[in-house]
């Protein structure tokens, strides 16, 4: 494949991911800002809770916007031709503690002050944004995305945005005449552009704020205890009302794609229409649904109602994270450990297919996205033949629910060995091993229950024994399904359909009323073990 078929084929591509880079195409059709720089791509995180996978997958949609951009203008990732800002909203007053923090009283002693400067309460990190900043890197940085994290505070504290502060306050009557009318009479009373940190408390204020000098950056407020103050808005002595902040960024920073949840369309609005006042240019972007939880509830980090990022790392591949969040940003989807064994499987079938397919389908094709998003080949070429997996990730669920109690890893990788061959078992299977004992310990194992077969069963149980009493131990799995087919349309055990004789194999063998491709399960099992499991459901 070469960059220019590459190009081509990326700009009549389909799949969202390029649609959204067309638009940044549209703006610059060179491919470069009109001074050189790098297109500015830009994520947003709040560190009020702990991190989980609604955060992170902002970072990945805009790193697949990112990839297929570069695609576009035939560029490399080492070019330089794109950057991608992970931002904190780490100067945010804290509001509320979340639900899901043990050490509650820390959070609540320091109610309304900037994330920066309140204790963590784990103890681990300088303070409770720091934490909650170092979860979120800890798992960019293991799937491998290019970033650069950008710290509110920092650029706060340090006088980065002064001059943005600066043409905030110039510009602060135009900002209330677009934020005023959008706000409920009683806001409008104690709203302002800026929110000023308190001297005495440390804490961020929603007061009215008077200008006294945009220039000097003085600004006028009535303090906490009633004194009337006059202090710097800029270094780090105030913060931006959201809005007018992440306006205040866009144009700071010069922003050119940003992309967010739909609970911010309005935000959108107003903050586009902010930084034109300030003098900038709205940047382009999608807005995605939100995810949610499993009773179909928004996902919340202050509830922690939402899966971790370590708990779908628990139960399955970083790989399948990606993959399940990469379809229709633009539909909500539910969000809970019940869809990670599929999002495992459909992966691999995916990803097994891309190296036959033809350059239009591999760019359709979510695992091409994603193995360029953590560099897994270059632009120029086609992901390597050979990625496919032995077995399925469901299969592995039911052979470790089969052993119960003796389901452990060097279990599990004695069976896949003697399946593909010893030293044939490979990192990616390691790693499918260890989540598949966890996964199966955790919400398999309790739900089990293995009924006794009805007549009609039986007799088809005692047919299919038979036949496993005299196959070959290497029997292979195909020839062991062709059997399992034909005894379950034989018409003397009455199954109205061919699902009904694989629900009572699944029902009766496994306590499931769903499973693998039964000869998979028996040639990976055993043909030994398999007769046994028949024998108990006979027995009971």
């Amino acid at each position: 494949m070469s960059m220019t078929d590459l190009i081509e084929a990326a700009r009549v591509s389909k799949a969202w991911p390029f649609q959204e880079a067309q638009k940044l195409l549209k703006r610059y059709p060179d491919g470069v800002k009109p001074d050189g720089s790098p297109v500015l791509f830009e994520t947003g995180y709040g560190p009020s809770g702990l991190p989980h996978i609604g955060t992170f997958q902002e970072v990945l949609r805009t790193t697949l916007v990112r990839r297929a951009f570069e695609a576009l203008i035939g560029a490399k990732p080492e070019d330089g031709k794109t950057r991608l800002v992970a931002f904190s909203d780490d100067m945010d007053g804290l509001r509320k503690v979340p639900d899901n923090i043990e050490n509650k009283a820390v959070l609540e002693a320091n109610l309304g002050k900037p994330l920066t400067r309140i204790p963590d309460p784990f103890g681990t990190h300088e303070s409770f944004a720091h934490h909650n900043n170092a979860r979120l890197r800890d798992f960019l940085d293991r799937f491998g995305f290019e970033y650069e994290f950008v710290s509110s505070s920092d650029e706060y504290n340090s006088g980065a945005f002064d001059d943005a502060l600066r043409q905030v306050l110039r510009r602060n009557q135009a900002i209330l005449d677009i934020m005023l009318p959008t706000l409920r009479e009683e806001r409008r009373k104690t709203y302002s552009p800026v929110l000023p940190v308190s001297p005495t408390s440390g804490k961020v204020l929603q007061v009215p704020v008077e200008v006294v000098d945009a220039e000097a950056g003085i600004v006028r407020f009535t303090d906490e205890d009633g004194c009337v103050i006059e202090q710097s808005a800029l270094g780090g002595m105030s913060k931006l009302q959201w809005k007018v902040d992440w306006a205040m960024r866009w144009y700071a920073l010069g922003v050119d794609y940003e992309m967010c949840g739909k609970d911010l369309t309005d935000s959108v609005t107003q903050s586009g229409r902010i930084v034109q006042v300030l003098g900038g240019r709205k940047p382009e972007g999608l807005i995605y649904e939100l995810f949610l939880d499993e009773k179909g509830e928004k996902i919340s980090k202050s509830k922690g109602n939402g899966l971790t990022i370590e708990e779908w790392l628990t139960y399955g591949s970083e790989e399948s994270l990606g993959f399940y969040i990469f379809p229709n940003p633009k539909s909500a989807k539910q969000l809970h450990v019940g869809v990670i064994p599929r999002a495992v499987d459909d992966y691999w079938q995916f990803r097994s297919t891309l190296p036959t397919q033809e350059l239009d389908k591999q760019l359709g094709n979510p695992a091409w996205h994603l193995l360029r998003a953590n560099g897994g080949f270059e632009a120029e070429e086609a992901p390597g033949a050979g990625d496919s997996l032995p077995v399925t990730y469901g299969l592995l669920l039911n052979l470790a629910s089969v052993l119960g109690t003796e389901a452990t890893e060097a279990n599990l990788r004695e069976y896949l060995e003697s399946y593909i061959g010893a030293g044939k078992v490979t990192h990616e299977l390691e790693a499918l091993i260890a989540t598949a004992v966890a996964y199966t310990r955790d919400y398999i194992a309790p739900t089990l229950h293995k009924r006794a077969p009805v007549a009609n069963e039986a007799a088809a149980l005692k047919v299919l024994d038979a036949f496993l009493a005299t196959a070959a131990a290497d029997t292979s799995a195909e020839d062991l399904q062709t059997e399992v087919y034909e005894i379950g349309k034989r018409e003397e055990f009455g199954f109205d359909n061919l699902r009904d004789w694989f629900k009572a194999l699944y029902e009766t063998l496994l306590g499931s009323s769903q499973g693998p491709r039964m000869g998979s399960f028996i040639a990976l099992y055993g043909i030994a073990n398999s007769r046994k499991l028949i024998a108990e459901a006979l027995a009971r």
